[in-house]
């Protein structure tokens, strides 16, 4: 008899362990795919479980009673995705064109910034990627660049074309050239300053005329009727003579 007591309680030993076993193999093989616990196994019943719902997973076994919330990549946040959520994984995040990722868990990026923009007179150097930032540098010796050319372009140079030079390049732009033979607004130029200096020409000889009239007034009549007559009276005498 205490041999069969043993037996039975060997029996349901095993028993228990079996079931267990059994147990965790549903939980792995449940959870694996992308459930969660619905009602906790009792003495009389086995763990039940439900699949997850849209927008959550579970990617290894926890024995919860909810799904993990997907990750949402924000494209305010600079982001974008790279493999949707399922119920058996989470979405993977990556940066937006034109920005690279600042802070990443595992392989997903969680944070990213724009690309650096280089200024006028700076070169790109080096291009932004996913991982990196744009590394700018300082144009130099007679170059320049509005802050897009990937290198330094050398200054127009007007004399070697037979031009002329109206503006000087810069860091940030090049040189600006012309024709050598004069432009409209030349000419115009030209015109109005030779009209101007014949207005002043003409105005300093009328200031001239009329300070010699000052100076030299127009004989009184009175005085130039006498005279006529004594010129008369001389001229009459010298013929009587």
């Amino acid at each position: 008899s205490v041999t069969f007591g043993l037996y039975v309680t060997s029996v349901i030993n095993t028993f228990s362990l079996y079931k267990k076993i059994l147990h965790e193999i549903k939980l792995l093989v449940f959870f694996s795919t992308g459930n969660r616990v619905r009602t906790d196994c009792t003495e009389f019943r086995s763990t039940s479980c439900l699949p997850c719902m849209e927008g959550t997973f579970v990617n290894h076994p926890t024995g919860l009673k909810q799904c993990f919330p997907c990750t949402n990549c924000d494209p305010g946040s600079g982001l974008r995705i790279k493999s949707s959520c399922t119920t058996t994984s989470d979405a993977v995040c990556e940066a937006q064109g034109g920005f690279y990722c600042t802070d990443s868990t595992k392989n997903s990026c969680v944070a990213a910034e724009k690309h650096t923009r280089c200024q006028p007179g700076q070169y790109i150097s080096q291009k932004g990627t996913a991982s990196k930032d744009t590394v700018c540098s300082d144009c130099r010796d007679a170059t320049f660049s509005d802050g897009t050319f990937t290198s330094c372009q050398p200054h127009t140079q007007c004399e070697s074309e037979n031009l002329q030079l109206i503006k000087p390049g810069t860091a940030a732009s090049d040189a600006e050239c012309g024709d050598n033979s004069l432009n409209v607004t030349e000419i115009f130029l030209i015109v109005i300053s030779a009209l101007l200096l014949l207005l002043v020409i003409g105005l300093y000889f009328s200031f001239l005329s009329g300070t010699e009239e000052k100076f030299y007034p127009a004989p009184d009549p009175l005085i130039s009727t006498k005279e006529s007559k004594t010129k008369a009276q001389t001229s009459s005498n010298i013929f009587c003579i």
